[in-house]
């Protein structure tokens, strides 16, 4: 029984499969499933493991329309701006960033008409300087986490 890089393989295990039980991993790691237990609480106190969440397929529920907004915005209100768009419901993704833009977000939406809406609102607001907005044509890939390395 070797815990050497217990805690990254327990991970990777977790990236095959998010609903494995603690016996099959033990099983799979060679460990106790105390062990296992152990480790997975220490993970997510860590907050290494930040929660075990279904991956969606959006576009199966009719959300189709992905757009990436990349906006410059006024130096002093960065935070709030930040703060506002991860308030969205429909942005999965909100960066701040260096560059020609200072934040850029990834949606999703039901068709144009709804991200047409959407940008609109947020543009009403004086801190956003200026916006380029990108439509996605198709997904190569989206989402995906990779193994960790292992030591």
């Amino acid at each position: 029984m070797t815990y050497e890089n217990l805690d990254r393989k327990l991970v990777n295990a977790l990236l095959g499969d998010g609903r494995a039980s603690l016996r099959s991993l033990a099983e799979d790691l060679d460990v106790s499933v105390t062990t296992v237990s152990n480790h997975l609480s220490d993970l997510e106190d860590q907050g290494i493991i930040q929660g075990y969440t279904p991956k969606i397929d959006y576009n199966a529920l009719g959300y189709d329309v992905t757009a990436i907004l990349q906006l410059k915005v006024e130096g002093s209100a960065l935070k709030t701006v930040v703060d506002d768009l991860q308030q969205h419901r429909q942005m999965m993704s909100v960066y701040e960033t260096t560059g020609d833009h200072d934040v850029i977000a990834v949606g999703k939406f039901t068709d144009t008409d709804d991200m047409n809406d959407e940008i609109k609102a947020l543009l009403t607001d004086p801190d956003i300087k200026e916006s380029n907005t990108s439509v996605v044509l198709n997904i190569a890939k989206e989402h995906e986490q990779f193994d960790l390395d292992l030591e």
